[in-house]
């Protein structure tokens, strides 16, 4: 009789062990499409499949559109791990979409820049500047953008492009250069609309940036410094200018979203993330700047354009406060379509 039991155990426990690793067998991890995507599946998700033995899955989207699935998804969220903006990922937070996160069990979040520092609900995981990438054949003769100011040039007409998604790049620089900054854009107003004759077209997303920029459509963007890089690597003429008031800081981050069933494997992702040798293959592949101190970055990459890798870099960028971002993203992006994009 003993034995019947001591069978019959064994067998639950092998039913129960079985169903927990049928539960954990993947991690569902929310992100950008194209690119991001492959870098993190090469990178992050390599690593953590290595350590684990849990396979990754994607779920892929734009960053608005993926805000507003999360939201419809409320406490049983489809993905587990959720990559986004810096100012995007307050808007999680501020809906009760994200875990408050445990410090503790983030124990490479230690040597995290400043900058990195998001929030209590997400933290950074690359670096990035929205600057100037121009088409040094295509532009007016020596013209080189030492300032933002330069995108002003009547020169200029009709050969620039901005995002349309996001108007929050244009709207600091128009600040700075009217003696104020983002939390009192309207004062900037003025200077924005006087750049109207110079806008060409507004790009979409990664893919149409960069499609605009390669045929020449538009030979003068406010564009993502990884996507530059990206296009340098498959021959494009393009380069980066950083004006001398500074590009503006883009940091993406990454979140756990509330009502995960899979929150320590989520916290073990996150710490690979920040791993030195992980981030210092993002900087490799993407150019993607690193969000720790102790990433030893190759000294020729470390000088390119837009890579940041000392305080003295992170310090010289514009950089808006994400949480104000948030706040403002429906207000700047509202007048920014009546007052802008409408003309």
């Amino acid at each position: 009789m003993s034995r019947k039991i001591c069978a019959l155990a064994l067998l639950t426990t092998t039913v129960l062990n079985a169903g927990n690793v049928m539960a954990a067998d993947k991690l569902i991890v929310s992100t950008w499409g194209g690119g991001f995507k492959d870098l993190i599946d090469e990178t992050i998700a390599k690593a953590f499949t290595k350590e684990t033995g849990v396979e990754v899955q994607f779920v892929t989207g734009g960053t608005i559109d993926r805000l507003n699935k999360a939201k419809l998804a409320g406490g049983t969220p489809e993905t587990d791990v959720t990559f986004t903006t810096s100012h995007v990922g307050y808007l999680y937070a501020n809906s009760g979409l994200f875990e408050k996160l445990d410090m503790s069990k983030i124990p490479n979040a230690v040597n995290l820049v400043q900058q990195a520092k998001v929030s209590p609900w997400h933290l950074g995981v690359w670096g990035y500047v929205y600057t100037i990438g121009y088409r040094p054949d295509l532009v007016p003769k020596g013209e080189t953008f030492e300032s933002w100011n330069d995108l002003w040039k009547p020169e200029l007409k009709g050969m620039l492009a901005l995002p349309d998604w996001d108007p929050s790049h244009i709207i600091a620089v128009s600040a700075r250069l009217s003696g104020t900054d983002a939390a009192h854009w309207q004062q900037g107003q003025a200077k924005m609309k006087a750049l109207i004759p110079n806008i060409k077209s507004f790009y979409t997303d990664d893919a149409n940036s960069q499609q605009l920029i390669s045929t020449g459509e538009t030979p003068v963007q406010v564009m993502l410094s990884m996507n530059a890089y990206n296009m340098l690597a498959e021959g494009v003429n393009i380069k980066l200018a950083i004006p001398k008031e500074g590009a503006i800081l883009g940091v993406d981050t990454i979140g756990i979203n509330k009502g995960t069933k899979r929150v320590d494997l989520a916290y073990k992702f996150i710490n690979i993330a920040l791993k030195p040798e992980i981030q210092q293959q993002v900087a490799k592949i993407y150019h993607g700047s690193p969000t720790v101190t102790n990433a030893h970055i190759d000294p020729e990459l470390a000088k390119l354009p837009g890579m940041l890798t000392t305080p003295e870099q992170w310090n010289a960028t514009i950089n808006t406060d994400p949480q104000l971002r948030a706040e403002k993203t429906a207000e700047w992006r509202q007048w920014f379509s009546e007052n802008i994009m409408s003309h």
